[in-house]
């Protein structure tokens, strides 16, 4: 192995910022941030969501986030600060480190993911059951 998971969060720690849920919590419900769910749809149905968040799966990331993509979303080209979170911390470090070796600027990442803002207390919604198909 030449560069282990922890050499990479390490990395992504020294270049990306990083934020607190009491920091985060005063972002939520802007209009020029947004807050971007990397969590697989499994765990958001299990665990629940922020509101309004935005659902990016992280293996889709970079093909959402490049506008040459045939899957790009527009949302990454809007003039916005992006909040990235994941359960824990970890994906969203890397993710974020990710796009902004893209060029996506106004990037962070909250420490401690959504299990630390659950935890805090703050805002969560439960997802909507999923419509049965027939």
């Amino acid at each position: 192995m030449k560069k282990g998971y922890k050499a990479l969060l390490a990395e992504a720690d020294a270049e990306v910022a990083a934020i607190d849920t009491t920091e985060a919590a005063t972002l939520l419900g802007r209009d020029d941030v947004v807050f971007v769910d990397l969590r697989d749809p499994r765990e958001r149905e299990r665990e629940g969501v922020i509101p309004a968040a935005f659902s990016c799966p992280r293996g889709m990331l970079e093909f959402w986030v490049d506008p040459e993509s045939p899957y790009a979303k527009p949302i990454f080209t809007e003039p916005k600060r992006f909040v990235f979170f994941c359960a824990g911390g970890w994906r969203s470090a890397l993710a974020a480190k990710t796009v902004q070796d893209m060029g996506l600027e106004n990037v962070c990442h909250m420490a401690g993911g959504f299990g630390a803002w659950k935890k805090a207390g703050r805002p969560v919604e439960d997802l909507p059951p999923p419509k049965s198909k027939g």
